[in-house]
């Protein structure tokens, strides 16, 4: 920063000259830098999974397109995430007349403090400069927005101050969107601006300009604009005006994670679970699989509102409290190393059921009681992945001969894994997990446990509060069946 211009004469003379940034637009700008890093072939949205073959080739072509674009879908899409990853896509500083509240080009400015400026200062005019950051303004939209906060408006207190009349233009009071020239302005949520709101963006879309309210005066302002929105809020009559979608130049669509495999990159890479602790904390993968595959189900399950969806950050939440359950266990019995079970995230009830929007058969059943079978779906869905087709009929039968377990969350791992090695068969099983005979107690414990909670998922025993793991109850036969067994069977006539 130190080697930057600081004066509009060393400016000229300086890889700033007028040649090169005279002209360019912002999105010339953002479309020179994207051409730069596709040829190299640079990540251009790091930490974003899940997009590289869907929503990513379609932003690059509305940059390349030079369009103002919107990104519609649900929550915890990251959606907002992208956007704030434009910035670097524009160069690392650029230069605008020093103490402008527009940030004006030098070689070209368009408010009337800084034509002035330039008109008594000439080449001295002092010059300032502008990082990727501070090109980006962001707003949520929300109803009470006013033109005055968008646009601008009269300040009689500035003035008051200055000795200017009301309708001289250096009494006005820009808004964000002028104080966003030379650089990214977002809306999030469009759909919740007023409608004048939405009116007023009109002459900003198609013709690049604003009018500020009482003054005859058109600011030509450099800007890029990106919205986000619902899709359910988009496409509702009332909520936006055709007027103004016909002005966007692309509408991107996103999505959640195709795959459980994007879904798992995505939670591992966005959950605290590598924390600072006294004890080490290890996260078994079935436990990982089966709180993604929770997300999952509750998206495709008729119980959970499908328009209001079922957030990304729902996974990442639940495994943060999963392995905190698991560190407060460990914590209280004096252990040295943290293993989730399946009981953990039963625990973990409090991050689901604030993320799930229920249609009115899952009101009537509660958000707790839908939660749990989500969450004994995911276990059953994630067990037939590891132990589909492995004979565990030996472990069934230990219960059916009269055996039952009940476990306590709060004891240690070594009582837990003394309790589950007396079933016959079930250490043993632990193998498929890819476990060996020198495992930790909590680790044992824990895939012991995942497979008595995928047996009690498909049926094959049974779990109750009272008694814990029993035998699965038998099918009884139907009455009529019962009957044909005590009657004779009748006689054949021709």
């Amino acid at each position: 920063m130190s080697a930057l211009p600081t004066t509009f004469g060393t400016l000229k003379s300086s890889p700033f000259s007028e040649e090169r940034i005279g002209q360019r637009s912002v999105k010339d700008e953002v479309r020179q830098n994207l051409m730069c890093k596709l040829q190299r072939g640079d990540d251009l949205f790091p930490g974003v999974v899940g997009y590289e073959d869907t929503v990513v080739p379609q932003i690059v072509n509305a940059l390349l397109s030079k369009h103002n674009f919107i990104l519609l879908g649900l929550r915890g899409q990251a959606k907002t995430r992208i956007i704030r990853m434009l910035t670097t896509l524009l160069d690392n500083h650029v230069p605008y007349i020093d103490g402008c509240e527009i940030r004006d080009n030098p070689y070209h400015p368009i408010c009337r403090r800084c034509r002035n400026l330039m008109e008594a200062q000439g080449d001295n005019t002092p010059i300032a400069w502008l990082t990727q950051e501070e090109r980006y303004v962001e707003k949520l939209a929300t109803p009470d927005v006013t033109i005055a906060d968008m646009i601008g408006d009269i300040d009689p207190i500035k003035a008051a101050r200055s000795g200017h009349d009301l309708s001289n233009e250096l009494t006005v009071h820009y808004g964000l969107m002028p104080r966003a020239n030379r650089g990214i302005f977002a809306i999030n949520e469009l759909p919740d601006l007023a409608g004048k709101i939405q009116v007023g963006l009109f002459n900003i879309m198609q013709e690049g300009d604003v009018q500020i309210k009482g003054y005859p005066v058109r600011l030509p302002l450099d800007i890029m604009l990106v919205f986000t929105a619902n899709p359910e809020d988009y496409t509702a009559r009332g909520k936006i005006i055709t007027p103004l979608k016909d002005r966007i130049g692309s509408e991107i669509r996103t999505h959640y994670p195709i795959t459980v495999e994007h879904g798992l990159a995505i939670t591992k890479q966005e959950s605290w679970t590598a924390r600072t602790s006294t004890i080490s904390l290890e996260v078994p993968g079935y436990i990982r699989e089966i709180v993604e595959q929770l997300a999952f189900l509750a998206r495709e399950d008729k119980k959970v509102d499908k328009r209001s969806g079922v957030s990304q950050r729902l996974p990442i939440t639940v495994l943060e409290n999963v392995v905190s359950n698991a560190e407060r266990r460990a914590l209280k019995a004096h252990e040295t190393i943290a293993v989730p079970r399946v009981v953990d995230i039963y625990a973990a009830l409090p991050s689901i059921t604030g993320k799930l929007e229920l249609e009115y058969e899952g009101e009537l059943k509660g958000g707790d009681n839908v939660a749990r079978e989500l969450i004994k779906m995911a276990v059953g869905k994630v067990y037939t992945s590891h132990f589909d087709g492995v004979n565990v009929s030996q472990i069934v039968q230990w219960f059916e001969l009269g055996g039952s377990l009940k476990l306590d969350e709060t004891v240690d791992s070594a009582t837990v894994a003394q309790q589950l090695n007396g079933i016959q068969g079930l250490m043993e099983k632990t193998g498929v997990l890819g476990l060996g005979p020198n495992e930790p107690d909590a680790v044992r414990a824990s895939a012991a446990e995942f497979i008595l909670e995928g047996l009690y998922a498909h049926r094959r025993i049974n779990r109750n509060e009272e008694l814990g793991f029993t035998a699965g109850e038998r099918k009884r036969e139907t009455p009529e069946r019962e009957e044909s067994r005590t009657r004779p069977p009748r006689r054949q006539f021709n």
